[in-house]
């Protein structure tokens, strides 16, 4: 039976969001939590811009050391050689990142008001094959290639692309709905005619302009499975993204697990654990600064909350009369030390050793090495602005030597 797999972008097209932003050490944490949920991939970022270089090689030697557990970690790349040359380059000793996607448009609407007339249909097909044996050449195990603005591209250039990528050794095709306006029964069919077209997976990508991207994704991937093709599915926690956002990714996850209709039809390929699922969708409200609104799918605080009279009555009596999942299967809320209301000891940029070692205590925490934990704990506070959670601070006490590659010479 194909198998349906979670592509998280969250470190890409989640932290390109227009007014928000996530440190280094943040992006970490997002990868820190994909892995505890047993999500497949994360798309880490940018290993092509300089700025991105330190922290690319700190994912790479914390998944080395086992922090994320199975989850693969991909590389974006503009669908051009020269970007994907620089990136295979980023390594953290012998290692490097073994997997990328690729992206260049192909829509006539881009190619005429984006690239105007820069490069034609016969251009881009060149471009995305010298990327992707550029990819390929440098290591790559996987190489995902990009289709933006997919949705407005027609069948006929879009199987064309695909077929050059997969001839030139791409192992997946991204079908972008770029401005979000594809809908469940266009993308379907579209999608089983591609997948079946081309013999490759085609991954759902898609924005949330019109209110549908986790229904847009649902339906992508059941075309893929139509056609005897895995799914691969984009997400952002919390459905943060560009404009109105991308997939949620615990929404997509439930649809699966729950949606009627859906039982028997595809298995999840990936060993996926809800009981993160809160944590994670909190810290993110935490760290990217956006609230959760009240009726976030699962994580709001309203998601199982009843007061209307027969509601309430209801869900007393069983509350699977008005719910359709067990809350509790999505795992505790967080309970940090650093929330803690009256006399509380907190540990961060200007604490000293004292408050430290008072916080690892409590949490019972011992650091594989203090002295550097303890400088890692007022570096990652410092680039956070806030106080650091119980996870953060585990992570840092447990992989230190890896975390001090997010701050090449910077600590003493």
């Amino acid at each position: 039976m194909p198998q349906i797999h979670f592509l998280d972008v969250t470190n890409r097209d989640g932290v390109q969001t227009a007014r928000t932003g996530l440190s280094k050490f943040g992006k970490t944490m997002v990868n820190f939590y994909l892995g505890r949920l047993g999500v497949a991939q994360s798309e880490i970022g940018f290993p092509f811009l300089f700025h991105e270089v330190p922290y690319v090689r700190a994912q790479i030697a914390l998944a080395e050391a086992g922090a994320f557990g199975d989850l693969r970690l991909s590389g974006w790349c503009r669908g051009v050689a020269q970007d994907v040359e620089k990136a295979v380059r980023v390594r953290a000793g012998d290692a490097g990142l073994a997997h990328y996607n690729l992206s260049i448009s192909t829509s006539d609407y881009m190619l005429a008001n984006k690239f105007r007339g820069r490069l034609d249909r016969t251009a881009i097909v060149r471009e995305m094959v010298a990327a992707v044996r550029a990819a390929k050449t440098g290591g790559a195990e996987t190489v995902g290639v990009n289709a933006e603005d997919g949705s407005r591209t027609d069948d006929g250039f879009l199987t064309e692309f695909a077929l050059a990528a997969k001839e030139a050794g791409a192992d997946r095709v991204r079908y972008c709905d770029t401005i979000g306006g594809d809908t469940p029964e266009r993308i379907r069919e579209r999608f089983a005619k591609l997948a079946s077209a081309v013999g490759l997976p085609v991954e759902t990508h898609c924005h949330n302009d019109l209110g549908l991207a986790v229904a847009n994704s649902v339906s992508g991937a059941l075309g893929d499975l139509e056609a005897g093709q895995d799914a691969w599915i984009n997400t952002c926690v919390n459905g943060i993204g560009e404009r109105s956002g991308n997939a949620d990714l615990l929404s997509t996850i439930l649809a699966f697990r729950h949606g009627f209709g859906l039982e028997g039809r595809a298995e999840f390929g990936d060993p996926i654990d809800l009981t993160w699922a809160r944590r994670f969708a909190l810290w993110a409200s935490y760290a990217f600064g956006q609230p959760l609104p009240y009726n976030q799918v699962g994580a709001g605080r309203n998601a199982f909350a009843h007061e209307s009279g027969i509601h309430a009555d209801g869900a007393l009596k069983d509350h699977g009369n008005y719910e359709l999942y067990d809350e509790q299967t999505l795992g505790p809320f967080p309970d940090d030390w650093h929330t803690r209301a009256g006399r509380v000891v907190l540990t961060g940029e200007y604490g000293g050793k004292a408050g430290f070692r008072h916080v690892m205590d409590g949490l019972r925490i011992e650091p594989a090495d203090e002295d550097l934990a303890f400088q890692l704990v007022q570096l990652c506070n410092a680039q956070t602005g806030r106080p650091l959670t119980d996870d953060e601070l585990r992570l840092i006490a447990a992989y230190p030597h890896q975390l001090a590659l997010l701050f090449p010479g910077q600590i003493p």
